[in-house]
């Protein structure tokens, strides 16, 4: 292809934005500082000048659509910053399994693989439906969101090292189950709800399939040293790709010291 057939298929590509729109209402990750925006400078003139309006913000790293770094659980890891451009971009799949899971359910490798082609080095996007609760949605529910959202089976982490998968996006509050994080213990009525389904439905106990020791925090503390890392918070367009294979692009700051950061994420889709 010469560099005008190259320009002029470009020219004709579909671009989704994957993002969650960024707000003071975005929610953070239970427990993380939330986004606060300050003028100090107004066009008419206040605090310490005139002419042109300036913010100051401040923030923790996971506040909507972000990517979390290695170092953000592994301290001998890349900060976004130290992680080269092109890691960042690649072909991809979104993957849609909103018609499969439900409150605190599981999904499988074999689930994913059922409704999309998944190809060894794939960025994989997986859309599990409950970006409808996030913030910025009709449905909108927090709890729902960050508490109560499907989670990976106990193959799923070494099936993406299998396969090589090289980074994966989640459009809800983690890539890993919330009743495998801390959030088990800030709402224990919640934890009882997942425990009891996850008994009528696999006849275990949440430690007897999900053993601690093991899979707290898997998809972070097992794959993080690895190089696998996640981006949170998908949203924006990702409904209109659902099982489709497209060029997906994400966009940190170089930050050499972020342990994780917000992000624009796009997917690109070739014309027909």
């Amino acid at each position: 292809m010469n560099i005008q057939d190259f320009f002029n298929v470009m020219n004709k590509v579909k671009i989704y934005d994957l993002t969650q729109p960024l707000s003071i209402h975005t929610p953070p990750w239970p427990s993380y500082m939330p986004l606060q925006i300050q003028y100090f400078k107004r066009i008419a003139g206040a605090h310490m000048g005139q002419g042109a309006n300036g913010q100051i913000i401040t923030t923790s790293h996971h506040v909507g659509t972000h990517i979390d770094g290695e170092i953000h659980f592994h301290s001998s890891g890349r900060s976004i910053g130290n992680t080269p451009l092109d890691f960042w971009y690649g072909p991809g799949v979104v993957v849609d399994i909103s018609d499969e899971v439900e409150d605190y359910g599981l999904y499988t490798p074999e689930m994913l693989m059922r409704k999309a082609e998944i190809k060894e080095g794939d960025i994989l996007f997986i859309n599990t439906g409950f970006n409808k609760y996030a913030w910025d949605q009709p449905e909108s529910d927090e709890v729902r969101y960050f508490v109560n959202h499907p989670g990976p089976s106990p193959d799923f982490h070494q099936w993406a090292l299998d396969m090589k998968i090289k980074w994966i996006g989640v459009d809800c509050g983690s890539a890993d189950h919330p009743m495998n994080t801390i959030i088990r213990d800030w709402h224990p009525k919640r934890f009882r709800e997942a425990e009891t389904k996850l008994v009528e439905k696999y006849g275990k106990k949440w430690d007897e399939m999900f053993p601690p020791e093991i899979y707290y925090q898997v998809m972070h503390l097992k794959l993080f040293p690895k190089g696998l890392v996640h981006a949170e918070n998908i949203g924006g367009d990702i409904n209109k790709v659902s099982n489709k294979r497209v060029w997906i692009g994400l966009f940190p700051l170089r930050g050499i010291e972020m342990e994780s950061a917000m992000c624009r994420v796009i997917a690109i889709e070739a014309p027909n």
